[in-house]
Protein backbone atom coordinates (compact mmCIF):
# COMPACT_ATOMS: atom_id res chain seq x y z
CA UNK A 1 0.00 0.00 0.00
CA UNK A 2 1.20 3.25 -1.10
CA UNK A 3 2.11 5.79 1.87
CA UNK A 4 -0.07 8.17 2.84
CA UNK A 5 0.28 11.48 1.33
CA UNK A 6 -1.67 15.37 0.78
CA UNK A 7 -4.23 14.85 -2.56
CA UNK A 8 -3.77 18.20 -4.32
CA UNK A 9 -6.89 18.95 -6.28
CA UNK A 10 -5.88 17.48 -9.68
CA UNK A 11 -5.56 13.79 -7.96
CA UNK A 12 -9.19 14.56 -6.18
CA UNK A 13 -10.53 15.31 -9.74
CA UNK A 14 -8.75 11.79 -10.52
CA UNK A 15 -10.13 9.72 -8.55
CA UNK A 16 -13.60 11.29 -9.35
CA UNK A 17 -12.94 10.81 -12.96
CA UNK A 18 -11.87 7.07 -12.06
CA UNK A 19 -14.89 6.70 -9.52
CA UNK A 20 -17.37 7.92 -12.81
CA UNK A 21 -15.23 5.18 -14.71
CA UNK A 22 -16.68 2.42 -12.52
CA UNK A 23 -13.70 2.05 -10.51
CA UNK A 24 -14.41 1.25 -7.00
CA UNK A 25 -13.82 2.96 -3.83
CA UNK A 26 -11.70 0.29 -2.58
CA UNK A 27 -9.30 0.35 -5.93
CA UNK A 28 -8.61 4.08 -5.37
CA UNK A 29 -8.36 3.87 -1.54
CA UNK A 30 -5.46 0.97 -2.36
CA UNK A 31 -3.75 1.93 -4.92
CA UNK A 32 -3.34 6.36 -4.51
CA UNK A 33 -2.70 6.12 -0.43
CA UNK A 34 -6.40 7.92 0.25
CA UNK A 35 -8.72 6.83 3.18
CA UNK A 36 -11.91 4.91 2.77
CA UNK A 37 -13.86 7.05 4.69
CA UNK A 38 -12.45 10.73 3.08
CA UNK A 39 -12.85 9.31 -0.50
CA UNK A 40 -16.45 8.50 0.34
CA UNK A 41 -16.85 11.77 1.57
CA UNK A 42 -15.23 13.35 -1.43
CA UNK A 43 -17.31 11.50 -3.64
CA UNK A 44 -20.70 12.39 -2.17
CA UNK A 45 -19.85 16.30 -1.97
CA UNK A 46 -18.99 15.69 -5.57
CA UNK A 47 -21.89 14.35 -6.97
CA UNK A 48 -23.91 17.32 -4.99
CA UNK A 49 -21.89 20.09 -5.30
CA UNK A 50 -19.39 18.59 -8.40
CA UNK A 51 -15.68 20.62 -8.48
CA UNK A 52 -16.40 22.90 -6.24
CA UNK A 53 -16.55 20.28 -3.61
CA UNK A 54 -12.94 19.30 -4.23
CA UNK A 55 -11.37 22.29 -3.88
CA UNK A 56 -13.15 23.27 -0.79
CA UNK A 57 -10.90 24.14 2.23
CA UNK A 58 -12.36 23.61 6.09
CA UNK A 59 -13.44 26.58 7.91
CA UNK A 60 -10.38 26.22 11.31
CA UNK A 61 -13.29 26.93 13.95
CA UNK A 62 -13.91 25.29 17.21
CA UNK A 63 -16.73 23.48 17.51
CA UNK A 64 -19.15 23.77 20.97
CA UNK A 65 -19.33 21.11 23.34
CA UNK A 66 -23.09 20.56 22.13
CA UNK A 67 -22.25 20.19 18.73
CA UNK A 68 -19.94 17.47 19.72
CA UNK A 69 -22.43 15.51 21.59
CA UNK A 70 -24.90 15.92 18.49
CA UNK A 71 -22.05 14.49 16.64
CA UNK A 72 -21.02 11.44 18.95
CA UNK A 73 -24.71 10.90 19.46
CA UNK A 74 -25.58 10.80 15.63
CA UNK A 75 -23.44 8.26 15.12
CA UNK A 76 -23.41 6.18 18.23
CA UNK A 77 -27.76 6.55 18.92
CA UNK A 78 -28.80 7.63 15.63
CA UNK A 79 -26.61 5.08 13.89
CA UNK A 80 -25.45 7.62 10.87
CA UNK A 81 -22.23 5.92 9.18
CA UNK A 82 -18.95 7.92 9.74
CA UNK A 83 -19.21 9.62 6.23
CA UNK A 84 -22.63 11.12 7.06
CA UNK A 85 -21.37 12.35 10.07
CA UNK A 86 -18.65 13.46 8.75
CA UNK A 87 -20.41 15.20 5.73
CA UNK A 88 -23.52 16.62 8.49
CA UNK A 89 -20.20 18.39 10.99
CA UNK A 90 -17.84 19.17 8.37
CA UNK A 91 -15.37 17.16 10.56
CA UNK A 92 -12.70 14.71 9.25
CA UNK A 93 -12.36 10.90 10.97
CA UNK A 94 -9.77 11.74 13.37
CA UNK A 95 -11.68 14.57 15.00
CA UNK A 96 -15.03 12.69 15.43
CA UNK A 97 -12.50 9.85 16.91
CA UNK A 98 -11.25 11.88 19.39
CA UNK A 99 -13.93 13.39 20.43
CA UNK A 100 -15.38 9.83 21.24
CA UNK A 101 -12.30 8.93 22.57
CA UNK A 102 -12.47 12.02 25.14
CA UNK A 103 -16.37 10.98 25.59
CA UNK A 104 -15.85 8.08 26.70
CA UNK A 105 -13.11 8.56 28.88
CA UNK A 106 -13.79 11.86 31.20
CA UNK A 107 -17.49 12.56 29.49
CA UNK A 108 -18.82 16.12 28.83
CA UNK A 109 -16.37 17.59 31.42
CA UNK A 110 -13.67 15.82 28.69
CA UNK A 111 -15.40 17.36 26.35
CA UNK A 112 -15.34 20.92 27.38
CA UNK A 113 -11.04 21.23 28.09
CA UNK A 114 -9.74 23.00 25.38
CA UNK A 115 -5.79 22.36 24.52
CA UNK A 116 -5.08 26.73 23.84
CA UNK A 117 -4.21 27.21 20.59
CA UNK A 118 -0.68 28.51 19.34
CA UNK A 119 3.06 27.89 21.17
CA UNK A 120 2.88 28.26 24.58
CA UNK A 121 4.33 31.49 26.55
CA UNK A 122 8.31 31.02 27.28
CA UNK A 123 9.00 28.15 25.07
CA UNK A 124 12.19 29.01 22.42
CA UNK A 125 15.83 30.57 23.18
CA UNK A 126 15.74 33.52 25.38
CA UNK A 127 16.53 36.95 23.68
CA UNK A 128 20.42 37.60 24.22
CA UNK A 129 21.16 40.40 26.25
CA UNK A 130 23.80 42.85 24.74
CA UNK A 131 27.24 43.12 27.48
CA UNK A 132 26.16 47.03 28.46
CA UNK A 133 22.53 45.33 29.86
CA UNK A 134 23.78 42.23 32.05
CA UNK A 135 24.21 42.93 35.90
CA UNK A 136 27.70 41.35 36.81
CA UNK A 137 26.20 38.25 38.06
CA UNK A 138 25.13 37.59 34.02
CA UNK A 139 28.81 38.83 32.38
CA UNK A 140 30.03 36.01 35.38
CA UNK A 141 27.71 33.52 34.47
CA UNK A 142 28.15 33.59 30.59
CA UNK A 143 32.11 34.27 30.95
CA UNK A 144 32.39 30.88 33.30
CA UNK A 145 30.15 29.74 30.53
CA UNK A 146 32.64 30.35 27.52
CA UNK A 147 35.35 29.35 29.91
CA UNK A 148 33.91 25.58 30.92
CA UNK A 149 33.13 24.89 27.05
CA UNK A 150 36.54 26.13 25.97
CA UNK A 151 38.23 23.65 28.61
CA UNK A 152 36.02 21.09 27.16
CA UNK A 153 36.95 21.30 23.75
CA UNK A 154 40.82 21.90 25.11
CA UNK A 155 40.30 18.68 26.89
CA UNK A 156 39.18 16.94 23.27
CA UNK A 157 41.56 18.21 21.39
CA UNK A 158 44.52 16.85 24.06
CA UNK A 159 42.48 13.91 23.82
CA UNK A 160 42.75 13.12 20.14
CA UNK A 161 46.15 14.18 19.46
CA UNK A 162 47.10 11.58 22.18
CA UNK A 163 45.42 9.02 20.84
CA UNK A 164 47.39 10.13 17.14
CA UNK A 165 50.67 9.85 19.15
CA UNK A 166 49.81 6.13 20.38
CA UNK A 167 48.62 4.92 16.78
CA UNK A 168 51.70 6.44 15.50
CA UNK A 169 54.24 5.32 18.28
CA UNK A 170 52.32 1.86 18.41
CA UNK A 171 53.30 1.69 14.46
CA UNK A 172 57.07 2.67 14.40
CA UNK A 173 58.09 -0.01 17.16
Amino acid sequence: MPERKKHTYADRLKYMHMLEDGYTIKHISTHFGIGHSLLTLLWERYQKEGREALSKKKKNTRATVSIKLEAIKDYEEKDLSLVEVMSKYDISESTLFSWLHKYHAGGVEELRKQKPRGRPPGMGRPKKKAVEQMTELERLQKENQELKTELALLKKVRALVEERNARLYGIRH
